[in-house]
């Protein structure tokens, strides 16, 4: 089984969001994590926004990388820049693998148009963690 670990800055919604489809996607093939070089926490209108599309993440923690140093982990994922540039070092083995999605929670407007773009992420990153698990995984 592969250990997958996906990193944004504040363990908020984009990681969260990846935990969630990897999760659904890989299913027994992979552990699954998340974290943030800062902790956040689980960002409402990412559980809203994944709810619609029938993943459940109102379980998620919002997780500190320093939590999961122990992890040998196969691939690690940064879903933002700022992540990218702040990811600690590993001695892994882990492939790094970089693709950063816009960020729904510095969306401006009304709640619709919030909601919008916490949708508009939540495509772009399930269409990303599907093409991730046919390509890595299966």
């Amino acid at each position: 089984m592969k250990t997958i670990l996906v990193l944004c800055t504040g363990n908020s919604c984009r990681s969260q969001m990846a935990e969630g489809y990897l999760r659904f996607f890989a299913g027994n093939l992979a552990e699954v994590y998340s974290a943030g070089v800062e902790t956040h926490g689980v960002n409402p209108r990412a559980v809203a926004s994944m709810r619609e599309d029938g993943i459940d993440i109102s379980q998620h923690t919002s997780n500190n990388i320093d939590e999961y140093r122990h992890i040998d982990f196969d691939y690690v994922i940064t879903v933002c820049d700022n992540a990218k540039e702040r990811c600690p070092y590993f001695p892994s083995k882990a492939k790094k693998l970089h693709y950063s999605f816009p960020d729904p929670a510095k969306a401006i407007g009304t709640e619709e148009e919030i909601m919008a773009q916490f949708r508009t992420t939540r495509e772009m990153i399930k269409v990303y963690c599907q093409k991730f698990v046919d390509e890595n995984l299966k």
